[in-house]
């Protein structure tokens, strides 16, 4: 309501106080919009994970080949997010796509091979390690914990190493797959508090 109206909106008709309300009221505020990048290994489900949450057929997906940009939308926040392809002649080209970005989500297969893991395991801890992110928040999926040998999150934790690494970082370990879109959900949501949390962060300094 109007402050001219705040003394005498006791004393006017409730229709006419509703107007009022109504025609005082501005346009709702923008959500806030952050530029995310997301990295993985070929075949992690990047872009089927990205194209659920954009509502996209999964009959349309095709594996990023160099990289795409997708407006993510959420209730409280837009995320802008830069994926980069995850083949190998392609990783090595990741570090240039990083600048502006405001957060990082990296996904993972929890039922790839051993040498996929280990080699998620070490595109992670560089990451983890790059100037241009390490005090950015990570949101980190294990994805495809729909598979019969997906490694639980507690599993990936440890053999990613992920509490010596991270200490002190901002991160959240979530376990994902197209089939559970509430946990998906659930995990932007939180990397959507961290990177409010960082905007509070910097506007106190």
């Amino acid at each position: 309501m109007c402050p001219v109206l705040l003394k005498r909106a006791t004393f006017l008709p409730l229709s006419w106080q509703c107007f009022r309300a109504l025609c005082c009221k501005g346009p709702p505020p923008a959500r806030p919009e952050y530029d995310l990048v997301c990295i993985g290994l070929t075949g992690s489900g990047k872009t089927s994970l990205l194209s659920k949450l954009c509502s996209e057929s999964p009959e349309n997906v095709v594996s990023t080949t160099g990289f795409s940009i997708k407006a993510v939308p959420f209730q409280n926040a837009i995320l802008n997010v830069k994926e980069l392809g995850g083949a190998d002649n392609i990783r090595k080209y990741w570090s240039r796509y990083y600048q502006g970005s405001q957060g990082v989500i990296f996904v993972l297969d929890s039922a790839s091979s051993e040498d996929d893991l280990e080699t998620a395991r070490n595109e992670l801890h560089s990451a983890l390690q790059h100037p241009q992110l390490c005090t950015l928040p990570f949101l980190i999926l294990a994805n495809h914990q729909d598979k019969p040998a997906a490694r639980s999150v507690q599993e990936v934790k440890k053999y990613f190493e992920l509490e010596p690494l991270a200490r002190g970082k901002r991160w959240i370990l979530q376990p994902c797959s197209l089939d559970d879109m509430d946990a998906l959900k659930d995990s932007f949501s939180q990397l959507i508090n961290l990177l409010e949390e960082k905007d509070h962060e910097a506007v106190r300094m």
